[in-house]
């Protein structure tokens, strides 16, 4: 069957469903460039419908034991691979120890798909309009590699390289993914500009900031999404902040600088001048959320 030419029908292929996390990376170690791995199959199916992806083999991992949990793990959330994004929007453990994820999570498309989609399937598919990656690039946390030898830590600026495009290797699955809890005096902010709600956003900024007695930023996290190739750090803005007053003239210059670190590139969405200038609105807007948050007050 075609729409216009265009199939709406997947190519043949092999289906597999492994039932423990041995026996898929098993499946990816012998199959390896020939398999695709299906979770929730949010980005995939589509991907497969249009034959964009045809792949010999597709492994189902969605009934394998032990990658569906969120818990808390020293100083970090952890939370399993085919862990639904409904299961984060709605767990009281992720609003208490990392607010940021739990306002990110509800801009995740729309509830039909936060009711299949999972997060090991987001962090994999290495969008970089995608909202946990911008998250998790922000709280500089920790993606858990499988295959048959073992376990890997990476960040990630390790694990995102370009669009679309991840380290993970043919043989590889994402385990788990950690973020670091947030502590309870500082303030975090999740902002986005989007065409319609439930899409990709045109710009995304997370935030995390922490004050001193003085009323000073004393610790500063940023990331910015949808304007690069990858979820991108704002390093130079946060050192830029660490140790100055919320004014609005520090915010301007936050916002300047952020102008310049961004390179985005125009397509039917909107330019790529209107993008830059969109990237330093929203840090101001999520640097003055995330502040008034950390001083005790409600962004409503």
């Amino acid at each position: 069957m075609t729409n216009g030419g265009v199939p709406i029908k997947p190519a043949k292929f092999n289906y597999l469903r492994p039932s423990s996390l041995e026996e898929a990376v098993h499946y990816l170690s012998e199959y390896g460039e020939d398999a695709k791995v299906l979770s929730g199959g949010q980005s995939l199916i589509p991907l497969l419908n249009m034959r964009l992806s045809t792949p010999k083999y597709l492994i189902d991992i969605g009934r394998t034991g032990g990658l569906n949990y969120i818990q808390e793990d020293g100083e970090s959330l952890v939370i399993g691979a085919l862990t639904k994004h409904r299961d984060i929007e709605k767990s009281e453990l992720v609003k208490e120890k990392c607010p940021l994820l739990s306002e990110a999570i509800r801009w995740v498309g729309h509830e039909q798909i936060r009711n299949r989609g999972t997060v090991g399937g987001s962090i994999a598919h290495g969008d970089p309009s995608a909202e946990l990656p911008c998250v998790l690039t922000a709280l500089r946390g920790e993606i858990v590699i499988a295959d048959v030898n073992g376990e890997e830590i990476v960040s990630p600026e390790e694990f995102f390289l370009t669009y679309m495009l991840t380290s993970l290797q043919p043989d590889q699955l994402v385990k788990e993914i950690r973020f670091p809890i947030i502590k309870p005096t500082s303030g975090s902010a999740f902002v986005e500009v989007a065409r319609r709600h439930g899409d990709f956003g045109l710009v995304e900024v997370a935030a995390v900031v922490g004050l001193n007695e003085a009323g000073s930023f004393s610790e500063v996290k940023l990331a910015i999404g949808g304007v690069n190739s990858v979820p991108t750090p704002l390093v130079d803005v946060e050192r830029l902040l660490v140790g100055k007053e919320p004014t609005e003239e520090i915010y301007k210059e936050a916002s300047d600088l952020t102008m310049e670190m961004v390179e985005p590139e125009s397509d039917l969405h909107g330019t790529a001048e209107y993008r830059r200038e969109l990237s330093g609105t929203m840090v101001i807007r999520a640097l003055k959320q995330a502040t008034i948050r950390a001083q005790g007050g409600r962004v409503m």
